[in-house]
């Protein structure tokens, strides 16, 4: 059966992954801070709503809506015009004020029923989480930080989007999650690497995928990420 694939649209990238990723799957983009994760996350849902007609959702779990919108309208994405064509909605995940760990767990529950009916309402097929890590605030113990991870992702494949989880690492080439725990519980895996001023994109995982199994070095232009498909990074060259 032949599997369905959702295209990235960020040029030189969907070669690597067979023309797109997986249908319906989750997909953990990792990476140091500054290596193009959260730009990579618009990019999906930007392209998917502009070249594709595929409403999106792109869910902060830390930075503030308005400085999203900001850098999006750097490269000249129209992203008010999106948004009031239901073809793109940005939603800022709202937990932090509460205080004990009923709460918190709680108000995951409250705000995976918004992201839901938000999915409803657009008929969204790409989801973007950005990011995961914020998790580490709202809990202080690592197996109950796994825990509540784990079951918010179940849930959120459930919704049927094909989802982007963004996760911060220390920038380690052999780091692809801050907690040791996301990217067993995402059917794929994509790390972003920034070694000034070089920087590169390594396919570790994509289930039921023959994707490229080396680093490839990309560049963040006025159009947003363009990866050199047809260039190898070597490994050693990854700090």
């Amino acid at each position: 059966m032949l599997m369905e694939r959702v295209k990235t649209g960020i040029e030189g990238l969907d070669e690597l992954i067979q023309g797109g990723i997986p249908e319906g799957s989750a997909v953990l983009v990792s990476g140091g801070s500054g290596t193009g994760k959260t730009i990579f996350g618009t990019q999906f849902v930007y392209n998917g709503a502009t070249l594709y007609n595929e409403p999106g959702i792109y869910v902060s779990l830390e930075t503030n809506l308005k400085n999203i919108i900001w850098n999006m309208e750097n490269f000249n994405w129209d992203i008010r015009s999106l948004q009031e064509r239901n073809l793109m909605k940005i939603y800022r995940l709202n937990i932090g004020y509460a205080k004990t760990r009923e709460e918190v767990i709680q108000r995951v529950d409250e705000e995976l029923n918004t992201i839901s009916q938000l999915v409803k309402e657009i008929n969204a097929k790409r989801l973007v989480i950005d990011s995961v890590a914020a998790f580490g605030i709202w809990f202080d113990s690592p197996a109950l930080v796994r825990s509540v991870l784990f079951e918010f992702v179940d849930r959120l494949k459930n919704l049927g989007c094909t989802t982007i989880l963004t996760t911060e690492t220390r920038g380690g080439r052999r780091e692809f999650s801050a907690f040791g725990v996301e990217e067993f519980i995402a059917d794929s895996v994509i790390a972003l690497y920034f070694t000034p001023p070089h920087r590169s994109i390594f396919i570790k995982k994509m289930r039921g995928t023959n994707h490229s199994k080396i680093p490839h070095p990309f560049e963040i232009t006025s159009r947003g990420i363009v990866v050199n498909a047809q260039d190898r990074v070597l490994w050693e060259s990854i700090k």
